[in-house]
């Protein structure tokens, strides 16, 4: 996905947990979208990460944080499974299970962890993937976000 492209659609999930969420209901809100699967130990390592962020720069940028797990392999795919992992890792942001990898297409996503950072027009401003994308992603959301002077 390039830089500047538009959010794309939230359609052939299949299953939403935490809350249902439409491109509609995002307008006007930076978005971050994380990739992850639940065998992907560096995806559940960043998850803390991810919880911080959503609660801080909720509040600070209006930010709404949305995550995609996407299955790595057959076992991924249960959803029971992946359910477990939201509750043990605290994720309370709405999640996009997405087994037959309708989002992760569209997004042309090949990686997990992965981040993809939308400004309030919903233009994808940043990628990252991988173990470093951390703290890199957290520079843009301040650069990015931040209010222009």
């Amino acid at each position: 996905m390039r830089l500047r492209t538009e959010l794309p659609i939230f359609q052939g999930v299949s299953e939403w947990v935490n809350g249902e969420l439409s491109k509609d209901e995002l307008t006007g809100k930076p978005v971050l979208i994380h990739f992850w699967a639940v065998s992907c130990h560096l995806c559940k390592e960043s998850l803390s990460q991810i919880n911080e962020w959503r609660e801080k720069y909720e509040a600070q940028y209006n930010l709404t944080v949305i995550g995609v797990h996407m299955p790595r392999s057959e076992k991924d795919t249960d959803i029971d499974v992946a359910k477990e992992n939201i509750q043990k890792y605290g994720l309370k942001h709405p999640v996009m299970i997405d087994n037959q990898h309708a989002i992760t297409d569209r997004f042309q996503n090949e990686h997990v962890p992965a981040y993809y950072l939308f400004d309030e027009n919903h233009q994808l401003r940043h990628f990252q993937a991988g173990e470093k994308g951390l703290k890199m992603v957290e520079q843009r959301i301040n650069k990015i976000l931040s209010p222009k002077e």
